[in-house]
């Protein structure tokens, strides 16, 4: 699906262009257009990638291709290729075994934006495309202020991600001292897991966003760096915390394998002390219960008396035993 929007000099816009007046518009840098491609089709894309805009194949194969592409920049001349990555802040973190990213391609040029992506909406797209009528800079300051907004919005999304992960991290901490169990061994993984997906796309676009905040773009006027250098410092400030709560899961993935350990020491602890404690039983049963011809003891009328004391005494001696040496 192709969605399409220009904005004229005199502040009016005009949606939904047909493929004649994208050509149009394309070469008049009075105007901004801003063409999005959302679950496209691999014909959609050759038509509009390559025909009306005539992108490099290197940039438009990038597009088609569905496996994962890290973050990057290309300079070609006279628009720039970027690859970013979204993330989808509409589900719980303890509700997937893994952060799912979307990845989200941006052609910036003079007087153009380009962004295509493979799901059927992106929220920090319809973020922007919700505020151009209410933000008049949004599209009266250029492209490049156009490309600023998404990619804004786009790293916008990781804090609450980070905050609802920060949220997951105190409630494994209490649930660990509590009751461990293998479902909060699984939200651990799960966590730490959704930390390297996300350390995996957050690096390499603070790099990305460090050269269009310093690189020479003949697309990116000096006033609208400073912006970017705006979103180059969010995501240091977004790794940093990433960082934090990586060093806090790994301690918390030690602290449950150290806690299940003492659970199942007490468990051997009790064990051994009931098994302990039945081998002089085990003994006495054993003698007062040989079938030799000549046995007293079936001759005895006090017999099974002698033989409960000396089970309760041995039982009772065994316990202070223990409990002298404090090991109950």
């Amino acid at each position: 699906m192709m969605r399409s929007i220009c904005f004229h000099n005199d502040g009016t816009n005009h949606e939904n262009l047909s493929r004649e007046e994208i050509r149009a518009r394309i070469a008049n840098p009075d105007e901004l257009l801003w063409i999005l491609l959302e679950a496209p089709t691999q014909q959609e894309l050759y038509d509009v990638l390559q025909n009306l805009f005539q992108f490099h194949p290197l940039a438009i194969e990038d597009c088609i291709g569905e496996n994962y592409q890290s973050p990057k920049i290309d300079d070609f001349g006279h628009y720039i290729f970027i690859i970013a990555h979204a993330i989808r802040p509409d589900k719980d973190i303890k509700n997937f075994e893994y952060l799912e990213t979307v990845e989200l391609d941006i052609f910036l040029g003079q007087n153009y934006v380009v962004t295509v992506h493979h799901s059927q909406k992106m929220s920090a797209i319809e973020t922007v495309w919700n505020r151009l009528q209410r933000d008049e800079r949004l599209h009266s300051n250029g492209a490049d202020f156009l490309c600023h907004a998404i990619l804004d919005a786009l790293v916008d999304e990781y804090l609450p991600v980070l905050d609802s992960m920060d949220d997951e991290i105190d409630w494994l901490e209490d649930r660990i001292l509590s009751t461990p169990d293998p479902n909060t061994l699984k939200r651990i993984l799960a966590l730490k897991h959704s930390l390297i997906a996300l350390r995996r796309i957050i690096s390499p676009q603070r790099e990305m966003m460090n050269r269009l905040s310093r690189d020479d773009f003949p697309m990116i006027d000096q006033k609208a760096r400073i912006y970017y250098r705006n979103i180059y410092d969010h995501l240091v400030r977004i790794q940093d915390l990433s960082e934090s709560i990586r060093d806090i899961v790994t301690s918390t993935l030690d602290t449950y394998l150290n806690s299940t350990s003492l659970r199942l020491n007490e468990i051997m602890k009790t064990l051994t002390v009931v098994s302990t404690i039945f081998l002089p039983l085990t003994f006495i049963a054993g003698i007062f219960g040989m079938n030799f011809l000549f046995n007293t003891g079936y001759h005895w009328s006090d017999g099974m008396p002698i033989f409960l004391f000396l089970c309760i005494a041995s039982v009772l001696t065994m316990l202070v035993i223990y409990k002298r040496s404090k090991w109950l």
